[in-house]
């Protein structure tokens, strides 16, 4: 079941929207600020997610650069083309306008969960100088090649996906047994020793950091 992460402050517009798209097969995740909807996908990856842009606390102008890997579809009440050029260069994959037709919303995810679905094998992860081919599972660093272990290809994958977001250990562990089922909350730290140690011996650099009590994150400048 394809989870959305409706992110609105309009409690109103919040429910009509989960109660359509529930109906739908949707599973749904609310958030009703900006902040909270970071907090959300600091554990979550839903598989899409809809953005209003008057938000309290961080706007959705503020929280679109921080997602990464997941389809946007902007709704707002603002109109302007520059508006709408703004954000779709700005990471958006659609932007609708407020009132909206429930058919056309519905239609406009069909076809972004779609579009995401049918990108997943040609898709290439990049993290400053590490690339990840999702499709060949080759990874490099530098231009040079990394040999990882299944376990730690997985963890690399979902902290590049999500590379300015901790990634709790429990979100960790729930993704990793998809692929990797020997991977246990005892090993897990094991494993990103290894995966680090393994980036640093190329370059000298850490890439990933542990943020205590919480998960790991790749670490930025």
């Amino acid at each position: 079941m394809k989870n959305i992460l409706v992110v609105d402050d309009d409690i109103n517009i919040g429910n009509m929207l989960e109660e359509i798209l529930a109906k739908e097969g949707y599973q749904i995740t609310r958030a009703y600020s900006g902040t909270e909807a970071l907090f959300v996908l600091s554990s979550k990856r839903p598989d899409l997610i809809l953005l209003d842009l008057m938000l309290p606390g961080l706007d959705g102008r503020e929280v679109l650069p921080k997602i990464t890997g997941i389809p946007v579809i902007i709704i707002s009440a603002k109109t302007g083309v520059e508006d709408k050029v703004e954000l779709l260069l700005g990471g958006a994959c659609d932007y609708i306008t407020k009132p909206f037709d429930i058919e056309e919303l519905l239609a406009r995810i069909t076809v972004q969960l779609r579009n995401a679905s049918a990108g997943v094998s040609a898709s290439t992860l990049k993290f400053e100088d590490i690339l990840i081919d999702t499709d060949s599972h080759h990874v490099t660093l530098s231009g040079q090649t990394l040999h990882l272990t299944r376990t730690e290809y997985a963890i690399l994958k979902l902290l590049m996906q999500n590379p300015s977001q901790v990634v709790t250990k429990t979100l960790l562990l729930e993704r990793l047994s998809e692929d990797t089922p020997d991977c246990m909350e005892s090993s897990l730290r094991v494993h990103i020793s290894n995966l680090r140690k393994k980036l640093r011996e190329l370059n000298g650099k850490d890439y990933i950091e542990a943020v205590w009590g919480i998960g790991f994150k790749m670490k930025e400048d």
